[in-house]
């Protein structure tokens, strides 16, 4: 007999739409195997010859946690370059340093989960780094851009597949799991939703990532905005991932459900696809989905959904082609171009705030630079390891010449005497001792331990002088003359043994504490005090020592004595993207921390010719006025130094631009918690005050002219075209801007608010042409009265120029569009979320599927405006859909309210109750609600 082939079975056919081809695959599969895929770490099937498959690869800046790879500057750097070429450039590179990565080793993910479209609404945000701008537009550009470099340009199979965090509202740190983002509905839609909608109907968007915290009172994770909104915006299918941790939140944390099969199902079915729980282990999940199945809590119909969107990614990323993939196999990793690239996008993303004309430095300039961050070239939690690295002190010592190049650190030199008269020790360390943390490579870096091969810290007479850095909050790290850092490791004792302070929970950051005469040393992470015991110096409960600072040299003293004789001072500030101001943790205050603000003091006073850089992961507030310069840049990854040497030196004129709003004190800030940029008057869009430095500025080392501007409105665009001159000597880029206003706006609508940007290289007396196609739909807002958006009828001033603020041309046009109409209340009534204003309110879930209420805060009283209300012939009676207990005031201008009271607390915060009571009302008025008392309100009514 002559044996026959197996038939190649239909998943495996390359010639079949992959619609087909996973139908075919789902009914092969078991119901117990397509549970298990709705964990990140979905297992192979062996009888198929499937592999197993993990969802997440960390690829904000590059490719994060596996090891050495090119690194990029940061997310928020990237953003102020305003340049989306360059960007989707980044993402190319970053997506083929996936790929060869992968190729040798598979812990590699293809499914990256990036770039972060969290709208930098508050610079205190802890993940400010993260982010690429405060601006919707501008955010989206980015993150667009981005995702087409990470997707690639095959029409069929993708070289990675980008998956967009944090879904939705989230820019708190603070109770992050626990804390609800209360978002009208103008400000979902003309804010938070827009970033992520526009990136995904770009077609480079595998899927999002719902974020840790609630909105409106529901958390991400059962969002029903998944299905309402993200799966319409595209005919992909789109794989949600949950974040780490998250679905058993819902019932451990948010308390939202009593089970953890409950939250499961809810998750499933409000669209989360791909489970990230319990790290490796899916045995969890895995006993959850059965669970939920098995109480009738899902279906297998619900299963399917989901593992079929993971197949679809799956499919597009050419696992079941190998042979048709174009990407497979294929890959570059730090090469000469990866090299340049890092560092042209370091040298676009400088900001040059302020310059009274002593940059570009001379070749000739002799200069000091002083500064925590002038030798360091420090990575955040996102970053991968580096392969190449350049300080600010290495740039100016490259490009000027040692010779001509002081430097002063500015950190405290001291020795910490214990009560006996000893002083802490730190070990010669053994040689080939060098390892540096993350080099290894980890599928999470929150579980590397901290390193136990290198001898305790001991007291002895001569004692060793440490550097002392105070990062703002008291918070300082001590570090040893070889360089190492103090840190703690899991057998509790002190070792000089950190390259860098990092991890998930930081072990080498620590608070000196006034105790009698002297000081104790607590360590943060441990949150134990410092002991000096026989067997070495370690953190413990009990006996903690008592410790005299003695400070062998004052920062400022060394800034003093390189900073007279130099011509120029350049100080290097900002901070260290692990301590105060990062993931899991917000900032309190935009102030430098005052460690720093005295050696520019120190620097200011020795020498007026001082220059600020700062390099930080988000905007501080200073006094600009007495520098002679000021610039800003992100952490710029490994040519961060060079790059900023270059700007320095005017082998580049600067061309980056602020993403965000600078403020100038902590008093201009809303609170942290209040996602209502309309009402709260945040970000460019909204702020009536004076910034420190507004969206969009940036400055250059020659001149710009604007010109010839046009506008012509044609079916659905408004053709907006001008000229832009380099009336300077020097090549150079410009970013041109294009912003919009309503003159006469009905509702409160931006200051100015972004349409359109281009960067541009312009050489010496060089004119150009810019011409933007603007849709008119950019001009709409959401109306709450007609749950929809809506181009009013009106004037609209076009303002073109270099930043939100500094504006060259200006022209009016005139649109046709949708004049204001009153609410039809007596016939729609109202819903209680779309007011038009509120104080004392915020808005909650109507039921924990779907829905908006709003409630008072904290069960105190607040109140609603509805606008423009059309009684008609006239109403009789109101009734109000509620919850809770309380009262609702209901009433017109100049007339009583009528109040409706809920004297008896109803069953649950989801158990509604109608009231009703007599209400006399024609014509169209202005409605005003007042609600007291721990009360959910989610309809109003009008009978007549």
């Amino acid at each position: 007999m002559t044996a026959h082939t197996p038939p190649t079975p239909p998943f495996r056919d390359p010639h079949l739409p992959f619609a087909k081809r996973i139908d075919d695959l789902l009914s092969r599969l078991t119901l117990d195997e397509k549970v298990s895929f709705l964990h990140q770490f979905a297992p192979a099937v062996e009888r198929l010859g499937v592999a197993a498959f993990r969802t997440g690869q960390e690829a904000l800046h590059g490719v994060a946690w596996m090891g050495p790879a090119t690194v990029f500057p940061q997310a928020v750097g990237l953003g102020a370059t305003w340049n989306p070429e360059l960007v989707r450039r980044v993402g190319e590179a970053v997506s083929k340093e996936v790929r060869a990565m992968r190729a040798r080793d598979e812990r590699v993910g293809l499914n990256v989960w990036s770039p972060t479209v969290n709208l930098l609404r508050h610079p205190l945000w802890g993940r400010n780094e993260e982010g690429y701008s405060e601006d919707p537009k501008l955010t989206s550009a980015i993150a667009t851009a981005y995702t087409l470099g990470l997707r690639g340009e095959h029409p069929t199979y993708w070289r990675t597949a980008p998956v967009l965090k944090h879904w939705l509202a989230h820019n708190n740190e603070t109770g992050r799991d626990v804390t609800s983002s209360s978002v009208r509905p103008r400000v979902l839609h003309e804010y938070d939703l827009r970033a992520f909608r526009e990136t995904v109907e770009a077609g480079a968007v595998a899927g999002v990532m719902p974020a840790y915290n609630l909105v409106n009172g529901r958390p991400n994770h059962v969002s029903p905005y998944l299905r309402e909104h993200l799966r319409t915006w595209t005919e992909e299918e789109l794989l949600v991932c949950s974040d780490a941790g998250a679905p058993s939140n819902l019932v451990d944390s948010e308390h939202y459900f009593d089970t953890h099969e409950e939250a499961t199902a809810a998750a499933l079915t409000a669209g989360v696809d791909s489970f990230t729980d319990h790290g490796t282990d899916s045995s969890k999940i895995t006993a959850r989905v059965r669970g939920a199945l098995d109480r009738g809590l899902l279906t297998e119909a619900d299963v399917d959904a989901a593992v079929r969107r993971q197949l679809s990614v799956r499919f597009r990323l050419g696992e079941f082609d190998p042979h048709h993939d174009p990407h497979a196999g294929t890959g570059e990793f730090d090469t000469p171009a990866h090299r340049a690239l890092a560092q042209e996008a370091a040298e676009q993303a400088v900001v040059l705030l302020r310059n009274d004309g002593v940059l570009p430095l001379a070749p000739d300039t002799r200069i000091a630079v002083v500064g925590l961050l002038a030798d360091e070239c420090k990575l955040d939690w996102y970053s991968g390891t580096l392969i190449h690295r350049s300080t600010p002190l290495e740039g100016l010592y490259e490009r000027f010449g040692a010779e001509r190049v002081e430097f002063a650190e500015g950190v405290d030199r001291v020795l910490l005497k214990t009560s006996g008269g000893t002083y802490l020790h730190v070990p010669e360390a053994p040689e080939a001792a060098d390892a540096v943390r993350g080099a290894e490579g980890a599928l999470d870096p929150a579980l590397l331990a901290g390193r136990t091969d290198l001898p305790p810290l001991t007291a002895d007479a001569t004692g060793t002088e440490l550097a002392l850095a105070d990062w703002g909050e008291d918070v300082l790290t001590l570090r040893a003359p070889d360089g190492r850092y103090l840190s703690v490791a899991e057998d509790g004792f002190l070792r000089a043994s950190a390259d860098q302070p990092g991890g998930w929970v930081v072990q080498e950051t620590f608070r000196l504490e006034p105790h009698g005469n002297g000081h104790l040393l607590r360590h943060v992470g441990t949150g134990r005090h410092v002991s000096v015991t026989a067997e070495g110096v370690k953190v413990a409960e009990e006996n903690p020592e008592i410790f005299e600072l003695i400070v062998v040299e004052r920062g400022e003293d060394a800034v003093t004595r390189v900073t007279a004789e130099a011509d120029v001072v350049v100080v290097v500030a900002g901070n260290d993207p692990h301590i105060n101001g990062r993931e899991t943790e917000d900032r309190t205050t935009l102030r430098l921390p005052a460690q720093q603000e005295r050696i520019l003091e120190a620097a200011r006073a020795a020498n007026p010719r001082t220059v600020l850089a700062l390099v930080s992961a988000y905007p501080y507030a200073f006094e600009p006025g007495r520098l002679s310069a000021a610039l800003w840049t992100a952490h710029g990854g490994q040519a961060a130094g060079t790059a900023l040497a270059r700007v320095l030196a005017g082998d580049v004129s600067p061309a980056g631009r602020l993403p965000q709003t600078w403020y100038a004190d902590d008093a201009d800030l809303p609170d942290l918690l209040d996602y209502d940029v309309i009402g709260a008057r945040q970000t460019y869009l909204y702020f009536e005050g004076a910034p420190l430095f507004p969206f969009g500025h940036g400055l250059s080392y020659t001149s710009f002219g604007y010109a010839d501007l046009t506008v012509a409105v044609e079916d659905d665009l408004a053709r907006v075209s001008f000229t832009v001159t380099n009336t300077g000597e020097t090549t150079a880029d410009e970013v041109a801007q294009l912003y919009t206003r309503a003159v006469d706006p009905s509702v409160t609508r931006p200051r100015r608010e972004l349409l359109a940007h281009r960067r541009l290289t312009l050489a010496p007396g060089e004119k150009r042409e810019v011409s933007f196609d603007v849709p008119l739909s950019a001009f709409t807002f959401w109306d709450v009265a007609r749950g929809g958006r809506r181009l009013e009828p009106g004037a609209y001033d076009l303002l073109v120029g270099a930043s939100s603020e500094d504006v060259r041309l200006r022209t009016t046009v005139t649109l046709d569009g949708d004049p204001a109409a009153p609410r039809p209340v007596l016939r729609r009534g109202l819903a209680a979320v779309d007011f038009d204003e509120q104080s004392g309110t915020e808005i909650v879930d109507r039921t924990k599927v779907s829905g908006d209420a709003v409630t008072p805060v904290a069960g105190g009283s607040g109140e609603l405006v509805y606008r423009a209300c059309d009684f008609g012939t006239g109403s009789t009676g109101v009734t109000v859909e509620v919850a809770g207990e309380g009262t609702v005031e209901v009433s017109l201008a100049g007339a009583p309210p009528t109040v409706l009271t809920l004297d008896t607390a109803t069953a649950g915060p989801y158990d509604y109750t109608t009231l009703d009571a007599p209400f006399a009302a024609q014509g169209v008025h202005d409605l005003r609600l007042r609600l007291r008392g721990p009360l959910r309100l989610a309809l109003v009514g009008f009978s007549g």
